[in-house]
């Protein structure tokens, strides 16, 4: 606006001849005084839409009673596939939520035992943790497909402090820990507590 109000102003004064820019001139033509509008402050302009008009039926209808008027559906959310491979494909919304789920109840059980009864994860495992882990594996899977094969999504249950991307993010981090948690009792050689 600052410029064009300059660019005015140096246009309106007369003939510009040229200026002078790095060695360079650039010549102006002489240009006719543009008349200048003021603002006015009081209009107001006001776009207002309208429905297009619906048509009548050609057959007046005498007997039917009135119809309410339908309350418009809320705005449709995207279909979400129900395919098998669709569901747990690489990018697909199962595999990452899935263990994300048992990495979370991996990690709790493992620090829960490992503080009640002083073993460390593999002593867990080798001491019956393996039909315990397939067992809680199977029921977090089918507990977490059957939403998913339904067609309802993390994302339309998630509100408030349980966010879907807040279970993501504690899945990874369960995830870290429980390998962390591995790495760190088999490099020291027992417990970490």
């Amino acid at each position: 606006m600052a410029a064009s109000s300059a660019m005015q102003s140096l246009l309106l004064a007369g003939h510009v001849t040229g200026l002078a820019n790095r060695g360079r001139i650039i010549q102006f033509f002489p240009v006719k005084s543009v008349p200048r509008f003021q603002r006015n402050a009081n209009l107001q302009v006001r776009c207002v839409a309208e429905e297009e008009p619906k048509e009548q039926p050609t057959t007046p209808v005498t007997s039917a009673p009135p119809q309410e008027p339908k309350p418009n559906p809320s705005p449709a959310a995207p279909k979400v596939s129900t395919k098998f491979s669709d569901v747990l494909a690489f990018s697909g919304p199962a595999p990452e939520r899935i263990n994300g789920r048992l990495a979370m109840v991996g990690f709790v059980a493992a620090l829960a035992v490992e503080l009640s009864k002083g073993q460390d994860v593999f002593t867990q495992i080798s001491d019956g943790g393996i039909p315990l882990f397939l067992g809680t594996s199977i029921l977090v899977s089918l507990a977490s497909l059957i939403p998913l094969f339904r067609g309802v999504t993390a994302e339309s249950k998630s509100g408030g402090f349980m966010t879907s991307d807040a279970e993501l993010w504690n899945g990874r981090f369960a995830m870290l820990g429980l390998v962390a948690l591995a790495f760190t009792e088999y490099v020291k050689g027992g417990t970490l507590v």
